[in-house]
């Protein structure tokens, strides 16, 4: 079959009148092109041998249809603009529109669904319609002093300001979260664009090689395709080598299809090359390809899509329905969920399928932490703010109709109303304070913001939360090609004509047939895009394109001063007869000419192990035969390939096979053809460890993350570089297996792999040689799902090759490489490397470690206050009946703490010392012992000082008393000292919150943080604005420069007190709990989740009593809303009723879909929800 594949376009001769009738019907038809864009998407729904058929009654074949579109099948098009523009208007440009992005007010709306506003909302309106209803004047005595003395003609109109305050902060909040989303999508948009505009693609214009932007492509052009390549158009092949595409994409079946141009030669968009590669006439694009008719569906359905996207915009960018839209012209991505086919082939298929709107890892570290604690926050704000209502309108009750003995009479109604809404109000402001919401905004600017910076340090992150999984990671399983070498190989040493040469030897030195046979055999067996072409400017390195080992072997020939282009010229690439191309299991790459005598030669190369192995005869140094017996071999082995393999060097042979011209084999066999080789030469390549690497290793190993090195090449080259790069050290205790010697040591008699064995290999293990891909997911899947360590194991992986995408998926983080990874790695990866190098890891490890540390730094910070504000407001409403701090001076404060501080201390930018110490652990609470002892130590002073300026303040300043003052009375200085007082604390505890270690010096690299001095200043100036000038709505009365000088004397206090904090050794303090640990141990990953039913009745028993009840509640409400908008949306009846019976599970993954904050940055999706009861939240 494949013999033919090459000859295939001379393969149905025509008849010479049928040809001529043909160009006849080649009548212009669409702009002068022989196709209308009607025919080719006819065309390209078909499969197989209809596809053939087709082409043959329409075109004659694939060459008619490339005159039919005005191109060449050698050539291809004319570079030339005009043309160009043309084909785009009348066959549409590549790419596919992006969804329109949610419009501000669709934000807008989003932000005020949130419960806490909408309770403030309606308190502020019924505060606002009381105000301006004025009871009848004479009965209000009657009504009793409660509506009290100050109360003249001024101050009644003034009512209504507290009302129109609440609703002015709520206001603003909803702005600021709006604009966070907006900003946040613009900035995925950003990436998401870069991403795109990086992918570029071969063809041939005016017969030159060019690499051009997948959205330049157009219909007519000839596209090189090859492994490991992400087809970004349709196409009809015009001819192929050994061409295997993975169509599960499009299909769902996993197989790999063999593609031919005399038996399928269709190719469709968004569909892996696996193997071989070939030439294509690109007949469909953007929206017309297959992967753009199935988007063109999805958009219909993308609009319910789009409001399934509950909170802002899914942190998991990939999945995310608006992004996956967003000029994806690697298009089928929405299909791409299935895993390349992994071990665990069919089954998880099935599964992948039902969850493909479901992210593809667990709930990350930090997610899981958060969303515990804000739950854990949010019922103890709640049961604070019940109870504070309860005692204040017992206390007014009790006062009014029992101890004053009033009866209610109608007309007072009104007054006693209002009563109620202001206590309503109090309770309100209680639980708001009480509520971080700053938390989602904090992990979104701060991860928004890391993701940017690393983008400058060569990481381009694909999902938001593998930054801060990074910070957590425990191992890193590396490459070796290109990752921790330079990737520009060259051939150092030789064995030719049993000479072993230590460097390249001179031409003179070898035999005239050896020398013609290897230059023969480099040329033509070899990838005819790999090319070593001149340097870009003067005295640079010649520029190496394609594959790097091949490029080595080109070098070696340009070494021995002869060219490789005239013989590839001789034989061009559709001349050769056969080609076995390279893939992971041969490890070897073969090629058969046929030979002007009518004999056929095969020349191969590969692993020198392997393909020795198949070797007979040997040339020696005159050029002539001798045999090559095992024992040959092994002296072979010991005398010039390991001693190759101890230099750090990756041995190569080259060997050919002639066929007579009367015994042609069946050349599909391809072990009978590939055997009886004879050798020509075996070279060592060298690739140099990149000189960076050494020190990077050092530091990941001193952050406590051990490095492992994945390869597939030999043990002996192995070794010496992981000794060069320092990740095995002389006298340590390891292993370095090879991919064999590890499957045997973990797998049982019946050839299962068991936990257990793998769990007594993985710990020493640091290099793993002559490795599969399979070996490699294995390796993966067993050191996270091992169970011994104190804490599971947090995995990185980088791979580059089209057989790294199972790997790269399981991985928590996986890294593909931005220059030399394929299309399909890239896919598979969470961040892209731009530069290919291994200490871009380690600044993806600093950046996650930092994004953690600001996340505690601002819990460290907001919970200060909130114990603070809780308690004040509390006992202040239990003991004076009335909060000292008023709702609206406690919305402002949430505004600092919340949205200022979190940008503040969420834009701190990493420090080295940041690699000095252990990775924090899945399952380390996110409130150390340390930050538990600020945080109550800094809550005990600032409750001091409020709580003697409330009772005694008045004394001291020598001011009214604020206490007790009626409804509506006028502002007092001392409740507005009061609430200086506080945020003047809070502004100076900020600069505390800085350091969560525990260190001394707070202002140490503040001034490299321009964010934080801006907004600490700038908030000051703010706060002097409200007090001086903020009057009746903020209830602030005007303070004197020496009233004002106290509170910052008070204020600064902080930093003082928090030295003193400092010097308390925590080890002394055994009482304080952590706070906030990752999910437990018995908490099920949604993978389990997604498995069934039963396991959420297991889910059910786990989740104690009290909390299902108190869940329950809560979320009766909210689960009917969603339900029934479900029902709107989706349409999907078995999502929305899964999705009921699965609300307790959900809640197990503590997604808070209820609690009244922002807190999950994202609430379920009711579409994950059908294929996945997890219903998890995507960070």
């Amino acid at each position: 079959m494949g013999d033919m594949a090459n000859s295939s376009i001379e393969f149905h001769p025509k008849p010479q009148q049928q040809q001529q009738q043909q160009q006849q019907r080649e009548a212009p038809q669409a702009g002068g092109f022989g196709c209308t864009l009607a025919e080719l998407r006819a065309l390209m729904e078909l499969r197989g041998a209809e596809a053939l058929q087709k082409i043959q009654e329409a075109y004659g074949d694939v060459s008619g249809l490339c005159r039919r579109l005005k191109t060449s099948p050698t050539e291809g098009l004319a570079d030339n603009t005009n043309d160009l523009e043309k084909r785009r208007q009348i066959y549409g440009q590549n790419f596919i529109p992006p969804k329109q992005p949610k419009t501000f007010l669709q934000l807008v709306w989003e932000a005020l669904q949130d419960v806490t506003l909408i309770i403030l909302e309606v308190a502020a309106i019924v505060s606002l319609g009381l105000s301006f209803y004025a009871p009848p004047g004479e009965e209000s005595e009657a009504c009793g002093n409660v509506s009290g003395g100050a109360e003249d003609e001024g101050e009644a109109e003034a009512g209504w300001i507290e009302g129109a305050a609440i609703l002015l902060s709520v206001i603003c909040v909803v702005l600021v979260t709006a604009f966070n989303d907006w900003s946040k999508e613009k900035q995925f948009r950003g990436l998401q664009s870069r991403i795109e505009q990086e992918q570029k693609f071969t063809v041939i214009r005016n017969g030159q090689l060019l690499q051009v932007p997948v959205a330049a492509l157009v219909v007519g052009d000839i596209a090189q395709v090859k492994y490991g390549d992400l087809l970004p158009a349709d196409g009809v092949l015009i001819q192929g080598n050994d061409l295997k595409i993975d169509e599960s994409s499009l299909t769902g079946e996993s197989d790999h299809v063999r593609k031919s141009a005399d038996k399928d030669p269709m190719l469709l968009s968004g569909t892996h090359v696996m193997e071989g590669s070939g030439r294509m006439v690109v007949t469909a694009v953007g929206v017309n390809s297959q992967t753009g008719i199935i988007f063109t569906l999805l958009g219909a359905g993308g609009e319910e899509e789009e409001k399934k996207d509950k909170k802002g915009k899914q942190q998991d960018g990939a999945m995310d329905s608006s992004q996956t839209r967003a000029k994806k012209q690697d298009g089928a991505v929405a299909m791409e969920m299935q895993p390349l086919k992994s071990a665990e082939g069919g089954e998880m298929e099935e599964r992948e399928k039902k969850k493909a709107s479901v992210p593809k890892k667990e709930k990350s570290v930090l997610q899981g932490k958060l969303t515990k604690l804000a739950v854990q926050i949010g019922k103890a704000g709640l049961v604070m703010s019940a109870i504070t209502v309860i005692i204040l309108v017992l206390y007014f009750v009790i006062e009014t109709f029992v101890v004053d003995g009033r009866v209610w009479l109608a007309e007072c109604t009104p007054v006693y109303v209002q009563y109620f809404v202001k206590f309503f109000i109090i309770g309100v402001t209680v639980l708001v304070v009480a509520v971080p919401e700053g938390l989602p905004l904090a992990v979104t600017i701060s991860l928004a913001y890391s993701v940017k910076k690393m983008m400058k340090d060569n990481n381009l992150v694909r999902h938001l939360d593998a930054c801060e999984t990074m910070g957590n990671a425990t191992a890193i399983c590396s490459d070796k090609t290109g990752t921790l070498t330079t990737n520009r190989m060259t051939v150092v040493q030789s064995y030719l004509g049993d000479t072993h040469y230590k460097e390249i030897p001179a031409p003179s030195a070898l035999t005239p047939k050896i020398l013609d046979l290897l230059v023969h055999a480099i040329s033509i067996n070899s990838a005819y895009t790999t090319k070593i072409l001149p340097p870009e400017k003067e005295g640079a390195l010649p520029r190496q394109v394609g594959n790097k080992t091949e490029c080595a072997l080109l070098g070696f020939v340009l070494d021995l001063k002869r060219d490789f282009q005239p013989v590839r010229e001789q034989i061009p690439e559709d001349k050769l007869y056969k080609v076995y191309t390279f893939n992971s299991v041969r490890k070897s790459m073969s090629t058969v000419i046929h030979l002007p005598d009518g004999s056929f030669r095969l020349f191969s190369k590969g692993a020198s192990e392997i393909l020795l192995k198949k070797c007979t005869n040997i040339l020696n140094s005159s050029g002539e035969l001798r045999s090559f017996r095992p024992r040959d071999r092994d002296d072979m082995v010991k005398k010039v390939i390991e001693p190759m393999a101890c230099d750090g060097l990756r041995t190569i042979c080259v060997a050919y096979r002639d066929f007579s011209a009367g015994q042609e084999p069946d050349w599909d066999n391809e072990n009978e053809v590939v055997g009886d080789l004879t050798c020509i030469a075996v070279v060592g390549i060298e690739d140099p460890v990149r000189p960076e690497v050494p020190e990077a290793i050092r530091k990941c190993q001193r952050a406590g993350i051990t490095v492992r090195m994945v390869t597939g090449d030999n043990i002996n080259t192995a070794r010496a570089i992981a000794a060069k790069c320092g990740i095995i050290q002389p006298g340590e205790d390891f292993l370095c297996l090879e991919g064999k010697e590890f499957n045997r040591r973990i797998r049982n008699e019946k050839g299962e792999i068991e936990q257990e064995r793998l769990d007594k290999v993985w710990p020493k293990l640091r290099v793993l040689a002559r490795s599969s891909p399979t070996d490699k997911h294995t390796l993966v899947k067993g050191i996270i799902d091992s169970t011994t360590g104190e804490q599971r194991q947090v995995v990185a992986v980088t791979g580059d090759g089209t057989n790294d995408g199972p790997a790269l998926k399981k991985a928590d983080v996986g890294f593909a490489m931005g220059i030399a990874g394929t299309d399909v790695a890239k896919e598979a990866s969470d961040i892209i490397l731009t530069d290919d190098n291994f200490t871009s890891i380690v600044k993806a490890v600093m950046w996650g470690r930092n994004v953690y540390d600001s996340i505690s730094k601002f819990l460290q910070f907001q919970l200060t206050v909130n114990v603070v504000a809780v308690i004040v407001a509390f006992t202040g409403a239990c003991i004076t009946q009335d909060s000292p701090l008023k709702a609206v001076q406690m919305l402002w404060v949430n505004l600092i703490m919340d949205t200022f501080a979190s940008l503040a201390l969420a834009t701190e930018p990493p420090t080295e010392s940041l690699l000095l110490r252990k990775p924090y652990g899945r399952d380390k609470p996110l409130i150390s012992r340390t930050m538990m002892k600020n945080i109550l130590g800094h809550a005990v002073y600032q409750l001091t000082i409020i709580f003697t300026l409330l009772f005694v303040g008045e004394l001291f300043f020598d001011i009214d008393s604020g206490r007790n003052a009626p409804l509506h009375s006028p502002p007092s200085e001392h409740y507005t000292i009061i609430f200086n007082t506080f945020v003047l604390m809070q502004l100076f505890n900020e600069i505390n919150a800085r350091k969560i270690h525990g260190e001394r010096n707070v202002f140490d690299g503040i001034f490299s943080n321009p964010i934080f001095c801006t907004i600490v200043l700038g908030t000051f100036g703010i706060q002097i604005v409200i007090v001086q000038f903020g009057g009746k709505p903020f209830s602030c009365s005007p303070l004197s420069t020496e009233q004002w000088l106290w509170c910052l004397f008070v204020g600064v206090g902080e930093l003082v007190w928090g030295q003193v904090i400092a010097t308390i050794p925590t080890s002394q303090l055994k009482c304080l709990k952590e706070a906030g640990h990752g999910p437990g141990k018995d908490e099920m990953t949604d993978e389990e989740l997604a498995e069934g039913e039963e396991e959420i009745d297991h889910a059910e028993r786990e989740l104690r009593r009290g909390q299902i009840l108190w869940f329950r509640g809560l979320n009766r409400i909210q689960t009917q809303m969603e339900v029934v908008s479900t029902f709107k949306r989706s349409g999907s009846f078995q999502g929305a009723v899964r999705r009921r019976s699965s609300v307790l599970s959900q809640l197990h993954d503590v997604t808070n879909l209820s609690t009244p904050t922002h807190l999950t940055l994202s609430a379920a999706k009711p579409a994950s929800a059908a294929g996945n009861p997890g219903g998890e939240s995507i960070p």
